[in-house]
């Protein structure tokens, strides 16, 4: 399969970017003045494109990393309709002065938050779900006021042209462009003042973008990944965890940033847990007993180069003593990696140094669980923490002891789909929130607005000179309110 064809992209330079850029800024003063009604209109016009082309867009995926169609329904298309259909559904009220409450010592002043678009807002979007991860960020941008230049990977080339298809068959050109190209255009892009800039990617790319933000104090939001732990301690059900797991580290064969990224078992309930996920991952991806080669329900890795680099990863892990337990099974000519559950393998190999971003787990045993959170917690902050648990007490130590961007408690993965539940990193894995009102506000300037009456005001009796019956209405001040 293949993506329906179109004219080539016009080259980037950096005159045609500086022009572009110049054009949506005088735009976004005019979108300035709108309310939530056009806003709306474009999203829906959005809504619209993504109803009646699911086909185009299971061609992209499946071209650029053979991602079976259900797979692209589920992960691409419905968590790209869940985010619109919640921002639709509230964005009067997100665009409406939020009231807040007067202090006693401002009496007779008023005070609220007003949001407003931040601009021309820049977005780069990654290639492991290069669909979702670009329109995500853009419908929080437009539901914000912005114009916005999307930058999506080089690496996902069916996926890119046709998200420039959707934004010029969609928008205008003045408010939404997509710029396709490598990194050079990522590096011109940077140099460009933008008012906020929305980057998914790695921890060390984000630093790049943030370096670059610097140079004009643009405000950015870097998501990032990281090794996302999962936790299984000796109460949790086995097989129900096994298929979680199992389903959370092979979506889109692994390349997910909060794919579970090692597994800590208790010991006890270890060998248990093996067979379960290995009886877990033939009902999900081996049902017929052919292999998951031969599954039309699991992805490629994106590209040789990574391919390469994952099957190092694993070669090292079982040249070093790990024990394979489930999978090993590696194709260069497909760029498949079986699911694989390793072993034994020593804490400062590259499998347990790097954040994998593949179907290889490594798996190792725990006795008690603050040994279990003192391993996660000798590493950097994961962007998400999984712990599969039916005690209510090792729920709440983890939560407690356990810094992460963010948690799922018996599942993986999931949480990204709570529209009300915020979405981001901390330290090495991120700054800054999505999704949903988060992301709504990422993309706007919360003006704080105070209006005070005229005339005599409490303010006022603090004016100097500090007489000694000012200064007494201070300490009253100080004291009391």
């Amino acid at each position: 399969m293949s993506p329906s064809p179109s004219a080539p992209a016009a080259p980037v330079t950096a005159p045609t970017l500086q022009a572009t850029f110049d054009r949506l800024k005088t735009r976004s003063e005019a979108l300035r003045q709108e309310g939530w009604e056009p806003r709306a209109a474009r999203l829906q016009k959005l809504a619209s494109w993504l109803a009646t082309h699911q086909a185009r867009i299971q061609q992209a995926l499946y071209a650029d990393f053979r991602k079976p169609a259900a797979e692209v329904d589920l992960s691409e298309i419905y968590t790209s309709q869940i985010e619109l259909k919640h921002t639709l559904q509230h964005l009067k009220k997100w665009t409406s002065r939020r009231r807040v409450p007067t202090p006693l010592s401002l009496l007779g002043a008023r005070g609220w938050v007003q949001p407003e678009p931040k601009g021309v807002v820049l977005i780069i979007a990654p290639w492991n779900y290069p669909f979702y991860l670009a329109i995500d960020p853009l419908i929080s941008a437009l539901a914000a006021g912005n114009c916005c230049i999307l930058k999506p990977s080089e690496m996902t080339p069916a996926t890119s042209r046709l998200l420039r298809q959707l934004v010029e068959e969609t928008f205008d050109a003045s408010e939404v462009v997509v710029c396709e190209g490598d990194k050079e255009v990522s590096t011109a892009l940077l140099t460009l003042p933008f008012d906020h800039i929305f980057f998914t990617g790695s921890p060390e790319v984000g630093k790049v973008v943030m370096r670059a933000a610097a140079e004009h104090l643009t405000s950015v939001t870097l998501e990032l990944g990281g090794k996302s732990p999962v936790v299984v301690d000796e109460t949790a059900n086995l097989r129900d965890a096994a298929e979680k797991i199992v389903w959370g580290k092979c979506l889109n064969a692994g390349q997910t940033c909060v794919a579970p990224d090692y597994l800590l078992v208790q010991e006890q309930v270890r060998d248990e847990l093996v067979r379960e996920i290995r009886s877990a991952t033939r009902r999900l991806h081996d049902p017929k007993g052919e292999g998951v080669q031969q599954s039309d329900s699991f992805a490629r890795i994106v590209n040789s180069r990574h391919f390469q680099r994952l099957s190092r990863l694993l070669e090292e892990g079982q040249r070093r003593g790990g024990t394979l337990e489930m999978g090993g099974i590696v194709d260069s000519s497909e760029c498949f990696i079986e699911p694989t559950l390793i072993d034994g393998v020593p804490a400062d190999a590259g499998l347990w140094q790097e954040e994998i971003f593949g179907p290889i787990l490594p798996m190792r045993t725990y006795r008690t669980l603050p040994e279990a959170v003192a391993f996660v917690n000798g590493r950097a902050r994961p962007l998400a923490l999984y712990l599969f648990s039916r005690s209510a007490e090792n729920r709440r130590y983890i939560l407690q002891h356990a810094p992460s961007g963010g948690a799922a408690i018996n599942d993986t993965i999931v949480h990204l789909m709570h529209p009300e539940l915020p979405f981001g990193g901390l330290g090495n894995s991120g700054m800054g929130r999505c999704h949903g009102r988060y992301g709504f506000d990422a993309f706007s300037n919360l003006k704080g607005v105070l209006q005070q009456r005229i005339g005599k005001t409490s303010v006022k009796l603090l004016y100097p000179p500090y007489t000694p019956a000012v200064k007494r209405m201070i300490e009253l001040v100080m004291k009391w309110f």
